[in-house]
């Protein structure tokens, strides 16, 4: 058995699931979210204040299926709830992002601007030189994060670039001079 699967999902407080047609629908204070089950490997079920996944078999794509799942239910609840958040540094000299309208504008080093549009249901929000990617969909936050990340990755020798926070850039020593 699944030890992700075979665990309940709490419902949080004002956060109410509906099941209709194979589609598991959580709606919250932050918004509503939706996700659509794979019928013939697992049924979900909303009984006593919370959300059970179970599989219809015991073959391996079931198996597979009815932890993912529950991940991905656990964290549509935790979405509508709570919300996640991604924060990512800039580090460089005239290294700069802001935002404007629905658009994250940045400038990196490169001979032009960088634009990166802000998908909708996404917050980002730029303090000094953190940038910080706000949002109800797990997905989509890490989505967007990775993609201004990817702009201008973190290079080892200066350490220039967009890094998320709390992330360690190995370090190289550089050429050694005579």
């Amino acid at each position: 058995m699944s030890r992700i699967g075979k665990k309940p999902i709490p419902l949080a407080k004002g956060v109410e699931a509906r099941i209709k047609d194979g589609v598991v629908t959580v709606k919250g204070p932050k918004g509503e979210l939706s996700q659509t089950v794979v019928d013939d490997r697992v049924s979900v079920v909303v009984e006593d204040g919370s959300i059970q996944v179970l599989r219809q078999s015991d073959d391996r794509r079931s198996r597979s299926f009815h932890g993912l799942m529950r991940s991905l239910i656990a964290n549509m609840v935790t979405g509508v709830s709570e919300g996640f958040s991604k924060s990512l540094e800039v580090n460089g000299v005239g290294y700069r992002a802001e935002v404007s309208g629905k658009s994250l504008n940045m400038s990196l080093g490169f001979a032009h601007q960088v634009n990166c549009p802000i998908p909708e249901g996404i917050a980002v929000n730029v303090d000094k030189n953190i940038i910080t990617v706000q949002g109800i969909d797990k997905q989509l936050v890490g989505s967007v994060a990775a993609k201004i990340r990817s702009y201008r990755p973190v290079e080892p020798y200066k350490g220039k670039g967009i890094k998320y926070v709390g992330e360690y850039v190995l370090r190289k020593a550089g050429k050694a001079g005579k």
